[in-house]
Parts: C-alpha cells; sequence; structure tokens
C-alpha cells in the first residue's frame, strides 16, 4: 500500500513539475522570441499565450495532480483544508524545478535575450508591483476557487475561467509588474539570468495575494462547507 502510494505521488509530482515546466517555456519563450522578432508576438500575444498554456496544462494534467502549477497556489489548497501538508514541499519543489528547467532551454536555445522573461517592476516601483500583484494573485485565486473547487461551479469550464484570468490580468498590468502571480514562473528566470531584482516581491505578494483569497472564499461558502 504503501509503495503504491509513493508511485501515485511521483506521478503527481512529475506533472506538476511538467506543467510548469511548459507554462514558462511557452510563456516567458513568447516574451523573449517577441524581443527576437521585432514585437511579432505584441503584448497582447504574450497575454494569450500564458493564459492558454495555462487552460491547455489545467486540462491536460488537472485530473492528475490538480493542476497548481503555483506554489501561491499550493500553499492556498493546504492552508484552505483541501491539500495535505506531506505534499506541499514536493509540489513546490518540483514546479520550481520545472520552472527553472524551461528557463535554462530557453537560454540555450535563444540566447539571453529579453532578460528570460523575468518579471521586474516597472522603473524600479517594487511598493507599486507588490500591491499589485497581490490583487492579481488574489483575483486569480479566488477565480480557481469558485470555478475549480467548488461543486456548485459548472462542470468542465475551470481552465477556461482560470486561462482567460490568467491572460486579461497579463494583458492589463503586465508591463508594471510582469504580472506573475506565481512565485516559480519568476524564480525561474531570475535563477538561469541572474536577475535578482526586488525578487522578494514575486514571491511575498502571491503568497499574501492567494492567502486572501483564502479567508474571502471560507466566508462567501460558509466555511468552505458550501464547496464541500
Amino acid at each position: 500500500m504503501k509503495s503504491f502510494l509513493k508511485e501515485i505521488s511521483r506521478r503527481e509530482t512529475l506533472a506538476e513539475a511538467l506543467g510548469t515546466f511548459i507554462l514558462v517555456f511557452a510563456g516567458t519563450g513568447a516574451v523573449m522570441v517577441d524581443s527576437l522578432s521585432g514585437g511579432a508576438i505584441s503584448h497582447i500575444g504574450i497575454s494569450f499565450v500564458f493564459g492558454s498554456v495555462v487552460a491547455a496544462m489545467i486540462y491536460c494534467l488537472g485530473h492528475i495532480s490538480g493542476a497548481h502549477f503555483n506554489p501561491a497556489v499550493t500553499l492556498a489548497f493546504w492552508t484552505s483544508g483541501f491539500f495535505p501538508r506531506y505534499r506541499v514541499v514536493p509540489y513546490i519543489v518540483a514546479q520550481s524545478i520545472g520552472a527553472v528547467a524551461a528557463s535554462a532551454l530557453l537560454l540555450i536555445s535563444l540566447g539571453r535575450v529579453a532578460n528570460l522573461g523575468a518579471t521586474i517592476p516597472l522603473e524600479n516601483n517594487w511598493s507599486q508591483s507588490f500591491v499589485l500583484e497581490i490583487i492579481l494573485t488574489f483575483i486569480l485565486m479566488l477565480v480557481i476557487f469558485g470555478s475549480g473547487l467548488d461543486r456548485r461551479a459548472h462542470i468542465g469550464f475551470a481552465g477556461l475561467a482560470i486561462g482567460l484570468t490568467v491572460g486579461l490580468e497579463a494583458a492589463f498590468m503586465g508591463p508594471i509588474t510582469g504580472a506573475s502571480m506565481n512565485p516559480a514562473r519568476s524564480l525561474a528566470p531570475a535563477l538561469v539570468g541572474g536577475i535578482w531584482q526586488y525578487q522578494w516581491v514575486y514571491w511575498i505578494a502571491p503568497i499574501i495575494g492567494a492567502q486572501l483569497a483564502v479567508i474571502v472564499y471560507w466566508y462567501l461558502s460558509n466555511g468552505f462547507r458550501d464547496v464541500r
């Protein structure tokens, strides 16, 4: 029985690593290709890529691992009682490894272009980005709870709702903060490219935003009793 559970856990963490790899490879890859091509993809195109790849990975791997692909999301599921504590660290490690592998491959394939898609506050205004990343991640996590976790939600639309939210937020706030909402997505280009400016913003702010969503949805769902 223990070996069976370990095998399931390995498959889930592999799915998280793979999904986060594809997310970062496609999303930050779009940023780099846009720079190389002189703007052929455009900012809206990059936003579309991020939203689309998130939706695709949810539909592809969500039934295996839950499709977190984001340490802030994993921590929010844990604190809300929907994810066991012993799986938190393996998930976050897998997400980080997958993301870093994607940035490393992009560096080898495309070179040191566009800061590898790193998230950096506009004009180094870290306080502005800190507040906005909290709000952006709060909205994203609220949509995740409402569309992907609540049993009352329409079945089959979670990937679309979450992907659209990521694309929308990237479209209107990407030029200011990079619209990360995901510590692993920001860690990868920072680590591979050695771009550490304000990296702490993109870890602390998304985690705070996701935890605020836990509190709000706890209230909206009668202490999560309606969700279950």
